[in-house]
């Protein structure tokens, strides 16, 4: 009886996915350095912006001390600039500074700390440390981004807001030099390297067309609330003209009087005849 010989075939499992490549400690600093500089410096136009309105110099420094988020500072100031019920400014300074929230889910998992940290590191979670944190491929880079980020910027937010306090009153009436534009100048500064493409762009403008042409109609603080419908305006265009153009008429569809597909394998059918066998 022949003999049998059992033939195995080995099968080479997939190798495991990159890792990601490392950052090093210099290069998570100088970003973090470069984000909360930057930023930071803003702090001098909320300090003229609050004193500008009325706020002492510590109701100013408290803000920037105990909110530490610069959109929800400035709404604040700003609606109040415009003749706004303190309590209703305060309150849309809470819900726009209630995003901070949904980026501390995230930031929990990623940083990972202890439950005795995490009441000091949520002062801390704001639009720019979760910007370095999450752009960071582990663990360690991303508590050395959020760490460095966020004292950075919270020192140096916090000192340029006492100096501009201190600059405005020194000034008197902010009106006078123009100051009162440094609160919408910054907002402006920030959100433009954010539109990124055309659509995002379109939406910012139909924004500022809202506001300009409901300004001298509406309230104070409807025209902000109005501009608000840009994008879902943008969104509802966007999506009619794709679903317009997505496909070509008829494409999609077979020639009516074209023959029916013969499945593979099957020989030809021709039509009988008179030398054919029966």
């Amino acid at each position: 009886m022949p003999e049998q010989t059992e033939i195995r075939t080995t099968e080479r499992a997939a190798p495991p996915p990159p890792a990601p490549p490392a950052t090093s400690d210099a290069a998570v600093i100088r970003d973090a350095l470069g984000v909360g500089i930057a930023v930071g410096l803003s702090g001098f136009a909320f300090g003229v912006t609050s004193a500008g309105v009325g706020l002492s110099l510590l109701q100013t420094c408290a803000l920037s001390l105990l909110v530490f988020t610069g959109a929800s500072q400035f709404a604040l100031v700003g609606a109040l600039a415009a003749g706004g019920n303190p309590l209703t400014a305060a309150a849309g300074a809470f819900f726009l500074g209630a995003r901070n929230a949904f980026y501390g889910l995230r930031l929990s998992a990623v940083l990972g700390y202890r439950a005795t940290v995490k009441p000091f590191a949520a002062h801390w979670v704001i639009d720019e440390t979760s910007a370095v944190t999450l752009a960071q491929p582990d663990r360690r880079s991303a508590r050395l981004g959020f760490t460095v980020t966020g004292l950075t910027l919270y020192v140096l937010w916090n000192l340029t807001t006492l100096a501009g306090a201190l600059g405005a009153e020194a000034l008197g009436d902010t009106e006078a030099w123009g100051l009162d534009a440094a609160g919408p100048a910054v907002f402006l500064a920030l959100l433009a390297p954010m539109l990124k493409d055309t659509v995002e762009r379109v939406a910012a403008g139909l924004a500022v067309v809202l506001v300009m042409v409901t300004l001298p109609l509406l309230p104070t603080g409807v025209p902000v609330l109005v501009s608000a419908l840009a994008a879902p305006a943008v969104l509802v265009v966007q999506g009619r003209h794709g679903r317009g153009t997505a496909q070509e008429p008829g494409a999609d569809r077979a020639d009516d009087h074209s023959p029916p597909a013969r499945p593979e394998g099957t020989p030809e059918s021709r039509p009988a005849t008179e030398e054919d066998p029966a």
